[in-house]
């Protein structure tokens, strides 16, 4: 494919972005994430290929390895811009796009997903993106939410550590905080009934053993308890404010209260 048949397609798929449907969307969403692993792995073999340059062949394999890897850059490029222009047009889009951490692909994955008619209080929305503790997936039995939902929330809940340490990255604050919070609890001992469960499932020589023993979680499932935490209440806000815009009142259940364990309400940072 030629640079100029891309650019073509760009013009085309941003053009008529405003008006994709929620369907479409959900696919370029898709398509954009299966292309950022495909370059990533382009890249990483161009590195291999450099680092074993000992055959005449090499210099040439490197040159089609990258510009494959250009190309799919460039299509990252265009459909990021695509869903951009879908997060414009939706109701939702302009609170979407005022969040710290949430792109245009990640918002537009949500707004796609997520119907606000099916989801009269934010734990509907958290059952169906996997956040739901009690929620169990039995054998034989069909998922019991929504695959890829939960992995835009995981990566969602990645962008917020990531921009943490940013002054305006409210729900990176909000990671912080419960981590301190999280690393306490830890600390204090009041994990010790879920290590000791966990524990059974945990071979000896896993990193990870080693805190369990000790009755704590290990660092790394203190940093996604918290992360999620940050996700959940995103997605609370986030519910409060797409069903104040959609049917023109407050939602029926304080939204941010609940499953979270607040005695408090956590106002909306917008």
């Amino acid at each position: 494919m030629q640079p100029q048949t891309l650019e073509r397609m760009s013009r085309d798929i941003v053009s008529d972005a405003a008006t994709l449907s929620d369907d479409e969307a959900r696919y370029l969403v898709d398509a954009y994430y299966m292309m950022q692993e495909d370059r990533k792995r382009a890249h990483n073999q161009a590195r291999a290929v450099e680092q074993n340059a000992d055959e005449a062949h090499s210099v040439s394999d490197n040159k089609i390895i990258n510009w494959l890897a250009d190309q799919s850059q460039m299509l990252e490029h265009q459909i990021k811009r695509a869903l951009d222009k879908y997060t414009e047009a939706h109701y939702m889009g302009s609170w979407m796009r005022e969040v710290v951490g949430i792109g245009p692909v990640i918002s537009a994955g949500l707004l796609a997903h997520i119907d606000i008619e099916k989801a009269p209080t934010v734990g509907h929305i958290w059952r169906f993106a996997g956040l739901d503790p009690t929620q169990k997936w039995e054998k034989g039995q069909r998922r019991p939410w929504n695959a890829t939902l939960k992995t835009l929330c995981w990566k969602a809940g990645q962008s917020f550590m990531k921009f943490s340490g940013r002054e305006d990255c409210y729900y990176g604050a909000i990671y912080r905080q419960r981590k301190a919070f999280e690393i306490e609890r830890n600390e204090r001992g009041d994990n010790k009934e879920l290590a000791a469960e966990i524990i059974k499932k945990i071979g000896k020589t896993t990193e990870a053993y080693k805190s369990l023993i000790e009755g704590k979680l290990p660092p790394g499932q203190i940093d996604a308890r918290s992360r999620r935490y940050a996700v959940k209440l995103f997605l609370s806000h986030a519910h409060g404010a797409w069903y104040e815009k959609h049917y023109g009142e407050k939602p029926p259940i304080p939204y941010p209260i609940a499953i979270l364990g607040h005695a408090h309400m956590i106002n909306r940072p917008h």
